[in-house]
Order: C-alpha cells, then sequence, then structure tokens
C-alpha cells in the first residue's frame, strides 16, 4: 500500500489533472479570462495580436509540460516495482506508447466538449513533451542504475541506524 501511495497515486492524481484540463474549464476562452488582464497589467497597451501569441504559446508549452511530467511520473511508477526487470529502451518505449494513447484519449475526449477543438498537432505536442520528459529518465537512469540505486539507499539506512 506504502507503494502504491509512493509511485503510483501521483500518477493517478496528475492524469485526472491532465483529464480535468481537457475540459472547458480549461478552455482557451476560460484561461483567457485570467491570462489576459494579467498581460495587460504587466505590460499595458498590448496589442491583440501579440497577446493572441502570447496565449498560444503558453498553451503549447503546457501541452509540452504535462505530458513531461506524465512521462516522469510512469517512468518512476513502473521503475519502482522489483518485479519489473526490463532493459531501458524497453521501458522508455512502454511508457512513450502510454503516453501517446493517452495524448490521442484526451484529444478525443476533447471532441465531446463544445467549447473544445481535439488536434493532431496537439497530439505531437504532447508526444514530444512524454519524449522529452523520457530524456530526462533516462539520463538520470543512466547516471544511477537501479542497482546502484538500492545500494546507495541502503547505505542512508543503515548510517542512520
Amino acid at each position: 500500500m506504502k507503494s502504491f501511495l509512493k509511485y503510483w497515486l501521483p500518477l493517478l492524481i496528475w492524469l485526472g489533472v491532465i483529464f480535468l484540463g481537457s475540459t472547458s474549464l480549461m478552455s482557451a476562452e476560460h484561461t483567457s479570462r485570467l491570462i489576459v488582464p494579467m498581460l495587460l497589467w504587466l505590460k499595458p497597451g498590448l496589442s491583440p495580436k501579440t497577446i493572441w501569441i502570447i496565449l498560444v504559446i503558453m498553451r503549447k508549452c503546457a501541452h509540452v509540460s504535462e505530458y513531461a511530467i506524465l512521462a516522469l511520473l510512469l517512468w518512476r511508477a513502473l521503475r519502482s516495482g522489483p518485479t519489473l526487470r526490463t532493459k531501458l529502451p524497453t521501458l522508455f518505449s512502454a511508457v512513450l506508447l502510454a503516453c501517446a494513447v493517452f495524448a490521442a484519449s484526451d484529444e478525443f475526449h476533447q471532441s465531446f466538449v463544445k467549447s473544445r477543438t481535439p488536434s493532431v498537432g496537439d497530439v505531437l505536442l504532447d508526444v514530444v513533451g512524454a519524449l522529452f520528459g523520457l530524456l530526462i529518465c533516462a539520463s538520470f537512469a543512466r547516471r544511477y542504475p537501479k542497482k546502484a540505486r538500492s545500494t546507495i539507499q541502503g547505505q542512508f539506512v543503515d548510517t542512520r541506524l
């Protein structure tokens, strides 16, 4: 149970956050009501075109970052299990595929929301974000392999006793 709370619950919560983000609550119409006044407060006199460009860039960056975080959390959850003895390329591919499937299902969900429009481009951005997150995971996994990591953690436990 402790392992579930530590590794899998954050992943499930993040999936819920992504799902909530694809509702009308986070549509461009609703988020612009908050962001535009803030932009105009920071720099009065911004043109509508500039504001729109900033909004689009922010929304696209959100796609990349939310799926980078998803990939990090899924990688972490899958690597936490003692029974998973897979090579890094297999794990990398599995997490990337899972993120791509979730991204596609998320855009499919948006097709049912009146204020949202599904986009293949957004799925591609989501996959790029997941790839970015996985590159971070892989770089740390090569630096700190699972065997060495458990040895290091064991040393810390022993020194505290």
